[in-house]
């Protein structure tokens, strides 16, 4: 009689939820007002996986102190 492998279940990840607040206007820069995503980084979104998600939220603080919207 052989036995059957063990099979682990691995929880998925839970998506990074979107930055968005609604506040959906692209400025001279293709920079959101409300999230401070770029045009490009919106579009591909529902594409990126988690690693790419964090990249970009990183990105996203980090022009949101440029533009004196965050301290």
């Amino acid at each position: 009689m052989s036995e059957q492998p063990v099979k682990t279940v691995v929880p998925r990840e839970r998506p990074v939820k979107s930055p968005c607040i609604s506040v959906c206007a692209l400025n001279e820069q293709d920079l959101c007002e409300g999230c401070f995503r770029s045009g490009t980084e919106i579009s591909h979104w529902g594409t990126m996986n988690n690693e790419e998600r964090r990249a970009v939220l990183k990105l996203c603080t980090e022009r949101a102190r440029q533009m004196g919207r965050l301290w």
